[in-house]
């Protein structure tokens, strides 16, 4: 045949024996279907973590041909090792390329997988192949979260190429009901801790997940909770606490709830003409009364410190009641004092109204209202009972007043004996002058009986 001849080794020997045939493609979650190339013999090689992705030196191209019993082998035939996700295995193998050992070992990759050396790499005796899957994690970085595809091996390694993103990189766990899930390993060969409820617990296989970490340290979570991959350094633990650590599970308890409060409303005071009042008096009609303002606020607190406060409703449950104050517009009347007369010819002050109501008039004009007019009627009720024509048949006393002798009341008018407002303006007359006021006489009246 035209042209260079491939260099052929002609051997005879017997089918080759693996100490155990393997699968890989269990490894990888996006492995589907067999594999087209021949299957490869693997031996398993010891755990290593975090191996670093090899470079490829060189390129070897090799054939091998079978003829009539006798292997003739070409320098394709070689001793490789495939880590995929941390799973390594050291394989002998026929493939020529990256691909083809990878399509033999089932593994399967997308767009955002990693490998090394490159598929279209020629495949070299001795070759380290190293498989890391993409994985989606929620990312939260100063403060913000977003979505980001991560390679790394376990979330030690995830946070160390995410710390350019921010000095305060965290990996968000996903939650579902009492559960957290994360789709990377915490630790692919040591230790991690696990900070909740204030204490810090080591659990120290972090290759056995999230949930099983968490059930490990004794950590029951809540539907609100939180749960954060973070360094240790984020985690506030120090590294010779970490016993062997590199990373911390931190569990935030998050409490919502709706707060109730009630908040006095002042009532308003409102005032009102009353005619039936004098000018300068006034009463009160109507008491106040504070109204309620109930405010209802939604409050999270993170681990007891409280961080968000939200008005969930602001309503009036109570209207507060205005006090009402009538407010007197009666003019008062203008009473000229009589003169004192001994024979009685002169009359008094024409009045119209009962005795009591003239009674009223009179002590407003000098200002006695309210309580003092409450003592004056008493006194006047109990001596009279407000009767101008009233006598007392064993001492003479005489009038409305009571006065003894009745002739007394003279000195204001001649008409002493049938006008009201005569026989009352000398009954005021004497309770301003003997105690001042109505509410004077009227104590010492019920004191003694008399005043």
């Amino acid at each position: 045949m035209p042209g260079e001849h491939d260099v052929w080794i002609p051997v005879t020997l017997a089918a080759p024996q693996p100490a155990s045939t393997e699968t890989i493609a269990d490894a990888t979650p996006a492995a589907t279907g067999t594999a087209t190339t021949s299957t490869a013999t693997t031996s398993p090689a010891p755990h290593r973590a975090r191996r670093r992705m090899p470079l490829v030196a060189g390129l070897v191209v090799a054939s091998l041909a079978v003829t009539g019993g006798a292997y003739a082998v070409s320098t394709a035939y070689k001793d490789v090792t495939l880590d995929v996700d941390g799973h390594v295995t050291t394989i002998s193998t026929f493939a020529g390329s990256v691909q083809n050992l990878l399509d033999a070992q089932g593994v399967r990759l997308t767009e955002r997988d990693l490998v090394s050396p490159a598929t279209d790499a020629a495949l070299t005796d001795g070759a380290d192949v190293v498989v890391r899957f993409a994985r989606e994690l929620t990312v939260h970085a100063d403060g913000e979260e977003v979505t980001a595809w991560v390679t790394a091996l376990d979330a030690h390694e995830a946070l160390t190429s995410l710390a350019a993103r921010g000095t305060d990189v965290a990996l968000v766990a996903s939650r579902s009901g009492e559960r957290a899930s994360l789709a990377l390993r915490l630790d692919a060969d040591g230790p991690v801790a696990v900070v909740a409820d204030g204490d810090t617990t080591v659990v120290g296989n972090g290759r056995d997940g999230l949930a099983a970490v968490l059930a490990e340290a004794d950590v029951t979570l809540e539907a609100a909770d939180t749960v954060r991959v973070v360094s240790l350094d984020a985690a506030g633990i120090a590294r010779a606490d970490a016993q062997g650590a590199d990373v911390a599970v931190v569990v935030q308890r998050i409490v919502e709830e709706d707060v109730t409060t009630e908040h006095a409303l002042p009532f308003e005071t409102e005032t009102k003409d009353d005619s039936s009042l004098y000018k300068g008096e006034s009463k009160v009609v109507q008491e106040g009364a504070d109204g309620v303002r109930t405010l209802v606020e939604r409050v999270v607190t993170v681990d007891g410190e409280e961080t968000s406060r939200t008005v969930v409703s602001d309503e009036i449950t109570t209207q507060p009641v205005a006090k009402v104050v009538a407010e007197g517009t009666k003019e008062r009347p203008v009473v000229a004092a009589a003169p004192a007369v001994s024979g009685g010819g002169s009359t008094g002050p024409v009045m119209s109204g009962s005795p009591r109501a003239i009674g009223q008039e009179l002590a407003a004009a000098r200002g006695w209202t309210g309580d003092q007019w409450q003592c004056l009627d008493s006194l006047f009720q109990k001596e009279s009972g407000w009767n101008p024509s009233a006598q007392n048949r064993s001492s003479g006393a005489y009038g409305i007043p009571q006065a003894l002798p009745g002739s007394k009341m003279g000195t204001v008018a001649g008409d002493w004996r049938t006008n009201p407002a005569t026989q009352i303006t000398w009954g005021l007359n004497y309770i301003e002058g003997r105690y001042g006021s109505p509410c004077g006489a009227w104590g010492h009246s019920q004191s003694v009986g008399w005043y």
